[in-house]
C-alpha cells in the first residue's frame, strides 16, 4: 500500500540526480544474522487483503501510516483486523500480534490513494498490541528529532514481490522539505507505506520519519515521510487523552532524543 503525488512544486533535479547517484541498493534481510537488529520491523497485515510496514516504539506500541488504516471509503479499519508480524522472515515471524487498539494523527484527513503533499505531515498513526513484545532480540526503536537536508538515512522495508522478508536500503538521503514532509530519495513501493526511516548514531538506528508517499519530480521519483517531532507528540497525547487499554494504567509518552526505556513523560488519563 503505497499513495501517489505528483509535486506541482518540487526539489530541484540537480539535487534529485546528485542524490540518487549516492543512493544504495535495496538488500533482502533473508537470514536471520542479516536481520539481527532490525526485529522490530514487521509486516502489518490488512485485513488479508493487503499490508504495510510498521515498526515497534514500545513493547506496546507500534507506529505505521495512518492511511494504512484506513480502508477504500475512507473509514477507519476494525483493529481487529490487523496482525503484526515483527521481523517476518520466509514465512516465520520473530513474533505476531494482534490490534486492539487504533489511533491515528487527529489532524490526518483520509483522502484515497491519491495523497495531497500537505496531507504527508500527519500520516502516522499509533497501534496497540493486544500483548507486549517483550524478547532480548526484538528491542523497540528511540525517536530521534528531525532529520535536515543532506543527511543520510535509511530505511528497512517490506514490499510488492518482496512481501516475506524485509529489505535494507542502507544509505538513502533527506532531499529537502517541502508543505511539513520531508522528500528523499529513498526506494518505496506498494507496501512500504508506514516503513520506519532511519538515522543510525553510535551505532543505533533511530526512527526520524515514516514513509508515506511516492512522488515524482521532474520525472524522477522519490519518496515522502513525515516529519515526525511535533506530530507524533500530538499523536501520543492524543491515544493518551482517549484513556488507558487496562484500568487503572497511564500511557507513557516518547520523548524526542530519549530511549524508549528510560525518562520518559506519563500523561494520567483520569
Amino acid at each position: 500500500m503505497i499513495r501517489r503525488i505528483f509535486l506541482a512544486t518540487a526539489i530541484a533535479l540537480a539535487a534529485v540526480t546528485a542524490s540518487a547517484q549516492n543512493a544504495t541498493e535495496l538488500v533482502t534481510l533473508d537470514s536471520r544474522q542479516d536481520s539481527q537488529g532490525w526485529e522490530a520491523v514487521g509486516r502489518l497485515n490488512i485485513d488479508n487483503s493487503g499490508f504495510c510496514t510498521a515498526a515497534l516504539i514500545r513493547d506496546r506500541l507500534l507506529l505505521t501510516a495512518a492511511h494504512c488504516v484506513y480502508d477504500s471509503n475512507n473509514e477507519l479499519i476494525s483493529a481487529d483486523k490487523l496482525v503484526f508480524q515483527a521481523g517476518l522472515r520466509n514465512g516465520r515471524a520473530a513474533a505476531t500480534r494482534n490490534i486492539i487498539r487504533i489511533v491515528a494523527h487527529p489532524d490526518y484527513v483520509p483522502d484515497g490513494p491519491t495523497a495531497r503533499v500537505d496531507g504527508v505531515r500527519h500520516d502516522i498513526a499509533v497501534l496497540e498490541l493486544s500483548q507486549p513484545i517483550r524478547y532480548s532480540g526484538i528491542q523497540p526503536f528511540p525517536i530521534a528529532a528531525r532529520p535536515f537536508a543532506g543527511d543520510e538515512v535509511a530505511i528497512v522495508s517490506y514490499g510488492k514481490n518482496r512481501a516475506e522478508a524485509p529489505s535494507l536500503q542502507e544509505s538513502c538521503t533527506i532531499l529537502g522539505r517541502q508543505s511539513g514532509a520531508l522528500v528523499m530519495d529513498c526506494d518505496v513501493e506498494s507496501g512500504s507505506s508506514g516503513s520506519p526511516v532511519f538515522r543510525i548514531q553510535n551505532g543505533r538506528a533511530q526512527i526520524v520519519s515514516v514513509v508515506s508517499a511516492v512522488a515524482e519530480s521532474s520525472g524522477n521519483k522519490i519518496s515522502l515521510g513525515t516529519s515526525l517531532q511535533e506530530p507524533l507528540q500530538v499523536l501520543l497525547a492524543e491515544f493518551a487523552a482517549r484513556g488507558p487499554a487496562k484500568p487503572g494504567g497511564e500511557q507513557r509518552l516518547i520523548q524526542i532524543g530519549e530511549r524508549n526505556d528510560t525518562g520518559a513523560k506519563f500523561i494520567s488519563s483520569n
